[in-house]
């Protein structure tokens, strides 16, 4: 449980795993020194009670959840003892008479609470794609209870003098490079988090953090509230709807109960972006346009301002107390671009060159509007003109991709791809494990070259109600030699609209790279081979680089021969097709950069005010004027649903990280251009032992330079985009 502490300024998933063959020797018993420290907790420990959450995880892959056994009420009990469990284990270790070493430290730090990480594993999948009001009530229960859990041991006097013992002797203790910088970052994140504080400031800290917690799990509620919600539409109001995204509103419609004719098209982006993009009624695209933008935002009681506001205030005041003028100072300590000033130089290096494209975008939709009587685009007209001026410019449209982009061909592609890089070899089971939802599919993880298992995939595709928006990775056991921890278990999450009975899933291509993107998390953690579990997780703005790279494989020759097939005639995607998709590569750049941009711009300039007070509408507006942000279009993410901020801390001060990762991602994807092949192993495997396979190990940015033998060059982000280089 270290690094649930470790990572809490860092990013929150975990990334673990591994391809290759495990070396027995480098699966660590615990040494007599920390069999010492932890003596106390085995000979005093009070009986394990009988609840499937607290057990051992049995059968296959070394054990997997018991996923259709959970249920709400199994909770508390289970929470509890962790904490409680894990509470004996520190105290263990920091009241040990015997001078602080670091095994009998450090390392047996890294072995704690393992059995409340396997219960909070399970809890998150229950509370992010499983939400029922009892599990929402759960959760607004035992965050703020979990935080105090953490923060007891965060800010515990005498464990902290004994990592404040070691961190000032490091240089003589023998360590090698990676114990070294276990050391250094655990030091770092005590103090970073409140370990030097009076016990008055802990007091008020802790506070702090628990009534954050609990405004977390509001916000997270309400949000979920909102996109539960759907618009009604009839047969004339579709009208050019593809017909997938008409059988899949109808079929929600059904299920909703209501009268036959009717569409119901859900408060949720897969949902929303055909309508807006296809659909001729421009009454229908307002309306869903405004109920997707408003989430969050109509004065109701799913309404989040107030939450916001609170949130702000609190990390502002955390800040402060930390010694850190603002939170965006404290939050990027621990990252790779260190100041707010950094993240801001890189996103006003782009900034402008987005804005002006998206000036150019809209003229040349104008045309097209004028005729259908628009005289002014609309943020909901954009999508709708702008696939008009794709079919004019390059005889292209999104209806002639998406029957060649079938989700199981695409997911095959997804897999093949694994195997040509990095010998990742996903083998369905379905089945033969628990899961959380009949629509669960899984997958066994090997090495194609030995045949060793290395891991299990879950892949959790369909949106459906009690499940958040957006796609995330997640791991319930990632791989830690010193704990034995070899075979992976991961997920990847989406929210694809689910079709009709036996109807098949066409993807836009923007839906099939965030398919990619996921898969390149997933790869990410399959990869990964650390021994200290602390070492396995990222700083937050290079967590998305591993993912980001992955997209750029869709678009391949290879992988468009062989998966993007026809989903009535099982043809391959005609070459004219693939060179039409090509020339369009910057095609709508504008749009998407300043979509994604403005969202992280706004993040950094809310969390760079001192002193925290904010009206969240007024400051989105008066922060977007300034940027000059074009009126035709939004932000990706208003505040007011804006989750990556408010659902935790994770990517407060951070959404700017998808930036900085591209700029990586772009320079990286280079490397194998300048191979002249996407599939080079000589570049894959330098990309994958020097930077996918080393956790957090070494440092990023050195691990970076000798991957390329220089820092990334922002350069291969400008022109990547269609944008000036100078």
């Amino acid at each position: 449980m270290i690094k649930t502490l470790l990572l809490a300024g860092s990013a929150l998933v975990v990334l673990a795993g591994c391809a290759t063959t495990a070396d027995p020797a480098a699966v660590q018993p615990a040494s007599p020194e920390v069999e010492a420290a932890v003596a106390p907790i085995h000979s005093a420990a009070p009986v394990v009670p009988d609840n499937i959450l607290l057990a051992d995880w049995s059968g296959p892959f070394d054990g997997v959840p018991p996923w259709d056994k959970v249920t709400p009420e199994l909770f508390p009990q289970a929470i509890q003892f962790g904490i409680d469990e894990q509470r004996r284990e520190y105290q263990a270790i920091a009241n040990n008479p015997e001078a602080p070493t670091f095994a009998n430290t450090v390392e047996a730090m890294e072995r704690t609470g393992q059995r409340l990480d396997r219960v909070l594993s399970v809890f998150g999948v229950m509370t992010d794609n499983m939400s029922t009001p009892a599990y929402q009530a759960l959760d607004k229960e035992w965050s703020p209870k979990l935080s105090a859990a953490f923060d007891e041991i965060r800010l515990n006097p005498k464990l902290f003098e004994r990592i404040s013992t070691l961190h000032a002797q490091k240089d003589s203790l023998g360590l090698d490079a990676k114990q070294n910088r276990l050391l250094t970052r655990l030091y770092e994140s005590y103090v970073r988090n409140g370990a030097r504080l009076n016990p008055e400031q802990k007091q008020q800290l802790s506070g702090y953090n628990q009534q954050l917690a609990g405004l977390f799990s509001d916000f997270n509620a309400r949000l979920l509230a909102d996109e539960g919600t759907f618009t009604t539409a009839t047969a004339a109001e579709m009208k050019g709807v593809p017909q997938d995204v008409r059988d899949a509103a109808a079929a929600t419609a059904k299920d909703k109960g209501l009268p036959a004719g009717t569409f119901a098209i859900r408060n949720t982006r897969s949902a929303v972006e055909p309508v807006l993009t296809f659909g001729d009624n421009r009454a229908l695209r307002e309306k869903v346009f405004n109920a997707f933008v408003n989430r969050g935002d109509n004065g109701n009681a799913n309404d989040t301002n107030q939450l916001i506001a609170q949130i702000v205030k609190l990390r502002a005041d955390r800040a402060k107390l930390l010694g850190y003028a603002t939170h965006a100072d404290w939050r990027m300590q621990d990252t790779m671009a260190k100041t707010p000033a950094r993240g801001m130089e890189l996103m006003m290096r782009v900034w402008p060159a987005a804005v002006a494209r998206v000036k150019e975008e809209v003229r040349d939709q104008q045309p097209f509007a004028k005729r259908d009587g628009v005289s002014t685009i609309e943020p909901w007209d954009y999508r709708y003109y702008q696939e008009k001026v794709r079919k004019a410019k390059y005889d292209l449209s999104e209806a002639e991709i998406k029957p060649y982009f079938e989700l199981s061909n695409l997911v095959n592609g997804m897999f093949w791809s694994a195997e040509q890089l990095y010998d990742l070899k996903f083998t369905e089971n379905t089945g033969q494990v628990p899961t959380w939802h009949p629509d669960i599919r899984t997958f066994v993880v090997s090495n194609a070259k030995t045949g060793e298992q290395t891991g299990l995939f879950y892949f959790d595709t369909y949106a459906r109600e009690g499940k958040r928006s957006g796609a995330w990775a997640t791991t319930f056991r990632s791989r830690a030699r010193l704990l034995d921890d070899n075979i992976v278990l991961g997920s990847n999450n989406n929210n694809f609209t689910k079709p009709a009975a036996g109807q098949p899933v066409l993807v836009s291509l923007d839906d099939a790279s965030t398919l990619f993107h996921e898969f390149g998390h997933a790869i990410h953690y399959y990869l990964n081979d650390v021994k200290y579990p602390s070492l396995g997780g990222s700083q937050r703005d290079f967590v998305e680089y591993p993912s980001q790279v992955n997209e750029n494989w869709l678009l391949t020759r290879p992988v468009l021969e062989r998966f993007a097939k026809h989903y009535k005639t099982g043809q391959p995607m005609p070459q004219k097709l693939v060179a039409k998709i090509k020339a369009a590569d910057t095609f709508n750049q504008g749009f998407s950069t300043v979509e994604y941009l403005s969202s992280a711009l706004v993040d950094m300039k809310l969390h760079t005010q001192p002193g925290g007070v904010v009206d969240p509408d007024a400051f989105e507006k008066q922060a977007l004027a300034e940027l000059g942000m074009p009126r035709e279009m939004v932000m990706r993410h208003r505040l007011p649903q804006f989750g990556h901020l408010f659902s935790s801390d994770a990517y407060s001060a951070g959404y700017y990280s998808y930036l900085w990762s591209e700029t990586m991602d772009a320079d990286t994807w280079a490397a194998f251009e300048e191979a002249g092949n996407p599939f080079d192993r000589a570049t894959a495997d330098k990309f994958r032992t020097l930077l996918l396979s080393t956790g957090n190990e070494t440092d990023r940015a050195e691990a970076y330079r000798a991957f390329r033998g220089r820092d990334p060059d922002v350069n291969a982000l400008l022109k990547r985009r269609g944008f000036p280089t100078k």
